[in-house]
């Protein structure tokens, strides 16, 4: 593609202003990604009535979409120290473009499944991708700002699809709203993949990378900053999607709120969320060893949060719930764009992208394991209240195994 060609070669003449586009477009790849991929939850009823679902299956198909970036992302990782993030960005979205194509075609569930696993593959290259081009760029200037709204393109596009796939789906079918999804995220990567060249001081790192081996990336993982990271990450988005999943249905069964008036609560937190993860990541600019330090009051901010909604009583006026998802919102989820701030900067300068591929995979596990966990606390308890305090309980330990890391190493 000779256009393609031009603009890798072509030499970056202003800086300061290019990596305002790079920022831009690794948004826009994140958000659509985020709009085919998060627009399963919002879909998941025309699919559970279109191939007769249980609530259990109806949620498999959520985790089968999940399940693959568990497996990949530490391989994309190693391959993003070695070749173009244009490269594998714009191939990750042709990979999620065509399974999510043959799943609009799909008329077995398990043929479903299958190509939403597939679709996860391609999905796993946008994550790291961006988070690794945005880092190269804002390296030692305004890292969090940036990181923080890249990291928004992910609460955004799953908003936009909320809003717009249901209706797509009410009006024609869920196999048009699959096609709205797979086109929207192939037009995302490829924007990228089209506008992105790395840094001049960048261009030969790949180079300069030992191969991946099992002992680099245990190594890699004995680091205490990298154990620290990974304990909080798992803790808070074991958290977040508690939150996201269970929310909307704890409003309905203790406040009596309907469903489609509890969307509007989870819609809130989730717009708190996209503005949390700008603020706060732009916030732990002001010196890298605040990034940390907002991770572990994020996790005080949760809990507190968690612990004021288990007592809340029934009849507690809309505004003050509302309050409180937007409190859940902004720290619950906005905990993720200093998180990933954090992980790029302290990374030795040639692992970036396998220090936030291997972070990542080993947070799909608090991603799958949570939702399905933490309904299984409320099916043999008969209450949110347990389960919100497992929650806690996970924050908890999290925030106490952190501290005293960060103290003995202090």
């Amino acid at each position: 593609m000779p256009l393609l060609t031009a603009l890798q070669d072509k030499p970056v003449q202003d800086k300061p202003a290019y990596r305002w586009l790079v920022l831009a477009a690794a948004t826009a790849a994140q958000a659509t990604a985020s709009f085919a991929l998060l627009g399963l939850a919002a879909l998941a009823g025309f699919l559970q009535r279109d191939f007769n679902l249980t609530a259990a299956e109806t949620g498999l198909l959520i985790t089968a979409s999940y399940a693959a970036p568990l497996l990949s992302l530490l391989f994309v990782g190693d391959l993003l120290d070695r070749k173009s993030e244009r490269l594998i960005i714009g191939f990750g979205a042709v990979v999620l473009f065509v399974p999510f194509v043959f799943a609009a075609a799909s008329r077995h569930y398990a043929v479903l499944l299958a190509w939403l696993f597939i679709a996860g593959l391609g999905y796993s290259a946008t994550q790291p991708g961006g988070s690794k081009s945005v880092s190269a760029w804002f390296r030692g200037g305004r890292l969090g700002l940036a990181m923080g709204i890249r990291q928004a393109g992910l609460p955004l596009g799953g908003a936009v699809a909320a809003a717009i796939l249901p209706a797509v789906a009410e009006g024609w079918s869920w196999r048009a709203a699959f096609v709205a999804g797979a086109v929207a995220a192939l037009a995302g990567g490829l924007f990228f993949a089209l506008i992105y060249r790395p840094p001049p001081e960048d261009a030969d790192a790949a180079s300069r990378r030992e191969p991946l081996t099992v002992a680099a990336v245990a190594g890699l993982l004995r680091q205490p900053w990298m154990r620290n990271a990974i304990v909080a990450g798992l803790a808070l988005v074991s958290a977040q999607y508690g939150i996201l999943t269970w929310l909307m249905l704890d409003l309905r069964d203790h406040a009596h709120i309907a469903l489609t008036r509890g969307a509007f609560f989870l819609a809130l937190a989730q717009a708190a969320g996209a503005i949390g993860r700008i603020a706060l990541a732009a916030w732990s600019d002001r010196t890298p060893a605040l990034r940390f330090r907002l991770l572990t009051l994020s996790m005080i901010a949760i809990a507190a949060g968690v612990l004021v909604l288990m007592v809340t009583p029934s009849q507690t006026p809309e505004p003050a719930l509302a309050v409180l998802a937007t409190w859940l919102g902004f720290f619950g989820l906005g905990w993720y764009g200093p998180w990933v701030a954090y992980l790029a900067e302290t990374a030795p300068a040639d692992k970036v992208g396998l220090t936030l591929g291997a972070a990542m995979a080993i947070n799909q596990l608090g991603i799958i394991a949570a939702p399905p966990l933490l309904g299984l606390v409320h099916d043999l308890t008969g209450s949110y209240a347990a389960l919100w305090a497992c929650v806690v309980g996970v924050l908890g330990v999290a925030y106490g195994l952190t501290e005293m890391t960060r103290q003995r190493d202090d």
